[in-house]
C-alpha cells in the first residue's frame, strides 16, 4: 500500500467508533481505494495494513515467543530479541525507517505519551498484546527515540512485564539457585532481615524477588510500590501499588515516592519497592528505619560491592548526604542478594552479601556466599544476626 494511502484509511478507520474488525478494516481500503481493487489485492492489504494498526504490528509474533524478554529495533533491516539466551538478531526487517518511527509514535500514542520532533523521546508502558497467546495478554514497557536524537534511525525498545510468580522451589529445580544457597535465603525471610535484590538489566531480579516474597508467612501483610505491574507472588495478603504517567497534557502523575509514602498508612508488615531507582529510595530507608522489618526492593548494581554506591546516588536525588545516606542505609538494610547470567546465558543467583558499617562509617558489602566458592568470611556474621533475630 502507498503511504498516502494507509494515511486514508487510519483516518477513515480514527472516525469510526466500530472495533477494528478484519472486514471493518477490508470495507476502509475498498472505500479509500475507489473500489477499484480485487479481493486478493484487498487481503493483501489488509495484512499489511493490521501490522500498522494493530499490535505491535510485525513485532508482535516475537513479543509473544516463549520467554522473550525483549526485542530491540536498531535500524529497519536490525531487529533483536533475548528469549534468555542473549540477543540474538531476527530475520524481521521494516520496509524504511518511517515504518518504524509510524509505528514507535502509535505505540506512544496508545500509552498515552507524545513522540514527535519537540518531544523525540519516550517512555511508557502498554498493555493488553498477544491477548489470543496462550499466556494471555502481555504488558510491555515501551522506550523509543527519533532521530537526529537516535543518529541511525528511529530505536524502539520494547521489554515484555511478564508476571512474576515462580516460587523458590521452581527456581532451584531450574537451577537458578543452588540448594545451599536455598537455605541462606529461607532463613533471611523467617528471620525479617530487610534485602534487595541486585544485578543487571535482564538479570531475574524481579524473579527472585517474588519468589522470596512467595515465601512469606501468609499472616504478614506485603505492600509493592511498582513502576509497572511485574511483581506476582503466591501470597494471600499482597497488596500492589502501581506508579502512573502523566498523561499527553502533563498532570495525572503518580510516582513511586507519592506511593511509598501511601503505602506506609496502609498497616504494612513488609514494605517492598519493585526497583529502587530515584529519589524513592530516601523514603524507603526512613520507613525501614522505623519499625517495618523484612522490607525489600531491587536495584541496578555490576556487583554487590557497587550497591552502597549505587545508594548514595539515588539518595543525592532526594537531598540526602552521603554521611546520613550510609547512616541509615546500615540501620535499613542488611542483606544484598546478587544475581547475574552464566556464561551460558543462564540467570541465576551468584552471591549473598552482608551490608556492614566500617570504621570510617561508611557501609561495606561483605561476601557470605559465592556460587563458585561457596561460604564466605560474611557467612559468620550473617549467622550471628539471624540467630539474633531468633532465627537458630
Amino acid at each position: 500500500m502507498s503511504a498516502p494511502l494507509i494515511d486514508r484509511v487510519r483516518e477513515r478507520l480514527a472516525m469510526q467508533s466500530s472495533p477494528l474488525r478484519p472486514s471493518v478494516v477490508a470495507a476502509a481500503i475498498r472505500a479509500e481505494s475507489g473500489g477499484v481493487l480485487g479481493d486478493a489485492e484487498v487481503l493483501t492489504n489488509l495484512r499489511e495494513l493490521q501490522t500498522e494498526l494493530i499490535g505491535a504490528g510485525i513485532l508482535d509474533p516475537l513479543l509473544s515467543g516463549p520467554g522473550v524478554t525483549d526485542v530491540l529495533v536498531t535500524a529497519p533491516d536490525a531487529v533483536w530479541v533475548d528469549d534468555g539466551n542473549g540477543l540474538r538478531r531476527t530475520s524481521v526487517r521494516f520496509a524504511d525507517d518511517a515504518a518504524v518511527r509510524r509505528l514507535a509514535q502509535r505505540l506512544a500514542l496508545t500509552a498515552g505519551r507524545r513522540l514527535d520532533e519537540a518531544q523525540p523521546w519516550v517512555d511508557g508502558n502498554l498493555s493488553g498484546f498477544g491477548a489470543g497467546q496462550p499466556g494471555g495478554p502481555l504488558s510491555v514497557r515501551l522506550h523509543a527515540v527519533l532521530p537526529p536524537v537516535a543518529a541511525g534511525g528511529t530505536c524502539l525498545s520494547l521489554r515484555v512485564l511478564r508476571p512474576a510468580n515462580q516460587d523458590l522451589d521452581a527456581l532451584i529445580g531450574a537451577g537458578a539457585i543452588e540448594p545451599d544457597a536455598a537455605g541462606i535465603l529461607r532463613d533471611v525471610i523467617s528471620a525479617r532481615l530487610a534485602f534487595v535484590v541486585s544485578g543487571g538489566t535482564g538479570a531475574g531480579k524481579t524473579t527472585l524477588l517474588a519468589a522470596l516474597l512467595a515465601a512469606v508467612p501468609e499472616d504478614e501483610r506485603i505492600v509493592c510500590v511498582e513502576d509497572a505491574a511485574e511483581l506476582a507472588p503466591d501470597h494471600p495478603h499482597l497488596v500492589k501499588l502501581v506508579a502512573r504517567c502523566a498523561n499527553v497534557e502533563g498532570a495525572g502523575e503518580v510516582t513511586v515516592r507519592d506511593l511509598v509514602r501511601q503505602a506506609l498508612r496502609m498497616r504494612p508488615d513488609r514494605i517492598v519497592i519493585g526497583e529502587v531507582r530515584g529519589a524513592e529510595v530516601v523514603d524507603l530507608l526512613t520507613a525501614l528505619n522505623t519499625g517495618h522489618d523484612g522490607g525489600a526492593g531491587t536495584v541496578h548494581a555490576n556487583n554487590p560491592a557497587e550497591v552502597p554506591a549505587r545508594f548514595e546516588a539515588l539518595a543525592a536525588l532526594g537531598g540526602l548526604d552521603r554521611a546520613a545516606l550510609h547512616s541509615q542505609l546500615a540501620a535499613a538494610i542488611q542483606v544484598v542478594l546478587h544475581v547475574a547470567r552464566d556464561r551460558a546465558g543462564r540467570r541465576r543467583l551468584s552471591e549473598v552479601g552482608l551490608l556492614r558499617r566500617s570504621s570510617d562509617g561508611s557501609v561495606r558489602v561483605s561476601t557470605c556466599w559465592h556460587c563458585e566458592s561457596g561460604y564466605g568470611p560474611g557467612a559468620d556474621a550473617l549467622h550471628d544476626l539471624m540467630r539474633a533475630r531468633g532465627r537458630p
